[in-house]
């Protein structure tokens, strides 16, 4: 399917780009006067809002003009606004980050959810270019199979015959991960060496090509989504803040294997336990990663050295990791006996903990890993944690209202800890029903319990106090007239849940 041509504004902007004696973009710059009038007159146009300070958006520069270069030969236009130029027009565009990439089909906009990368931009727009489902026909269906990394191909007898209507419905709810194509063209079945119906996933890695094992007749939009999600992940592959998602959003385990790509032997490394994440592809994904670039992450894993390579198994649902002695060579022999053992339910995690307080003067109670179990399943107590990060402005707000509760209660320490703890720098124990993703998150274990209740109001003393007293087991004095006044509203009513950070 090609686009129509570019219309003329578009052109008349480029054009005076070079008048102005602008260095050879293209990338369009848009401004109030021009932005409506471009958007609207193309088919098919990512814009990209930054700000020239913006150390990302000096990343993605190079990567978005080199996809600006090859989508123009598709008529795909690539545009950028300057928010520090156009503020009002940026407010307008509800812009709150940068670089914020938005998608405009005839004028209509939506956020743009694909890579930062100039093959990953390319791949993306090409498939917001083309239906949900192209037609695939003799005469292009070669071409059709690269046209991407994944490419799914459904033979059919007919556009109407199963499983084109389940395709068609994974096709609209994936069509910006993979690129789908329908075919009844005789000479393209005769070409697939398939018998219709058929589904086939050609691949750009590992096996070129994967055909449906199962009736395809009965193939049901989630055994579609099961079956391409699968083949979507390579045997192994460099993992980044590109691709993180895809492992994110999958259900198995993820192995990660830290090297330095600046070393001779990282080439060798990959080939070396290729054939283990091979071996086990189908329960646990195995993934290098740059231990330079990612070291951060790598302490997050509970690697202690940096010492590469390094091997470490991570349990994503429980946020559990498994690292390899550091002190031993990873060979592919000792990392098939890991993973062997790791899915047998042989290993045990290792949490990552701080010291345990040598002494305990303050009226909030700091814990850590070592003593989450002693102090928060004390039967005799009731327990309200905060799990902050030391980097989180809304916990660094929330600090002195914390340490106010505190001290309110502080004479009932026998009946009533406020306590707080470092979720970064401590892990929660595997048997506890959830993980902290979010700062700050409050909870609340009542005593002779093993529930948590999640605080969910305002960051109030008011709110605060008041969700203590109904819901702590153990009996508190009411509070005194002094107290009463005390209680004052000291946060935000309105202030997000919690702030949110990635470590990849």
């Amino acid at each position: 399917m090609r686009l129509s041509s570019v219309s003329s504004p578009v052109c008349l902007l480029a054009l005076a780009s070079l008048v102005l004696g602008e260095t050879a973009s293209d990338v369009l710059k848009l401004t109030s006067a021009t932005f409506e009038e471009s958007v609207s007159n193309n088919p098919l146009m990512l814009v990209e809002f930054f700000a020239p300070w913006c150390g990302h958006c000096k990343a993605l520069a190079p990567h978005y003009e080199e996809a600006a270069t090859a989508l123009k030969e598709k008529n795909i236009a690539l545009a950028s606004v300057d928010c520090v130029d156009e503020a009002d027009l940026c407010q307008s565009k509800e812009v709150q980050g940068y670089p914020t990439l938005k998608v405009y089909k005839n004028g209509q906009s939506s956020d743009y959810s694909g890579p930062r990368k100039a093959d990953g931009i390319i791949s993306y727009m090409v498939k917001q270019s083309l239906p949900a489902v192209s037609e695939v026909t003799a005469a292009n269906h070669e071409e059709f199979q690269k046209a991407d990394k994944l490419v799914v191909v459904a033979y059919v007898p007919s556009s109407t015959s199963e499983p084109a209507p389940q395709f068609s419905a994974a096709a609209e709810k994936h069509r910006d991960e993979y690129l789908f194509g329908l075919t009844s063209d005789e000479e393209a079945i005769k070409a697939a060496g398939v018998e219709a119906p058929a589904i086939v996933v050609y691949r750009s890695f590992d096996e070129p090509r994967s055909v449906y094992p199962y009736p395809v007749a009965a193939a049901t939009t989630k055994d579609l989504e099961d079956w391409l999600g699968e083949l979507a992940i390579p045997v192994i592959d460099e993992v980044s803040g590109e691709n993180y998602a895809i492992y994110a959003q999958s259900p198995k385990p993820l192995a990660y294997l830290f090297l330095d790509p600046t070393t001779e032997g990282k080439d060798a490394a990959i080939a070396a336990i290729k054939p283990v994440a091979q071996k086990y592809k189908s329960k646990i994904n195995v993934v290098w990663i740059d231990a330079v670039k990612f070291g951060d992450h790598a302490k997050a894993l509970n690697l202690q050295e940096t010492k590469w390579p390094a091997l470490v198994i991570q349990n994503l649902e429980m946020q559990l990791k498994y690292p390899f002695d550091q002190t031993k060579e990873v060979t592919p022999e000792a990392a098939d006996d890991y993973i062997s053992q790791y899915l047998a339910g042989k290993l045990e995690p290792t949490l990552k903990s701080q010291p345990i307080p040598a002494s305990q003067d303050e009226a909030v109670y700091t814990l850590v890993g070592k003593s989450f179990d002693d102090v928060v399943f004390d039967d005799s107590k009731d327990v309200f944690v905060e799990f902050y990060a030391s980097w989180c402005g809304h916990c660094k707000r929330l600090a002195p209202i914390w340490e106010s509760l505190a001290e309110k209660y502080a004479e009932h320490k026998d009946k009533l800890v406020i306590a707080k703890m470092e979720a970064q720098e401590n892990d929660l124990p595997a048997s506890l029903p959830f993980r902290v993703s979010g700062f700050p998150t409050l909870k609340f274990k009542p005593a002779g319990s093993r529930d948590f209740i999640d605080y969910e109001g305002d960051r109030s003393m008011e709110s605060l106090v008041a969700f203590v007293e109904e819901h702590a087991k153990n009996p508190l004095p009411p509070p005194t007239a002094a107290e009463d006044e005390a209680q004052a509203p000291l946060g935000n009513a309105s202030e997000p849940a919690a702030d949110h950070r990635d470590e990849l």
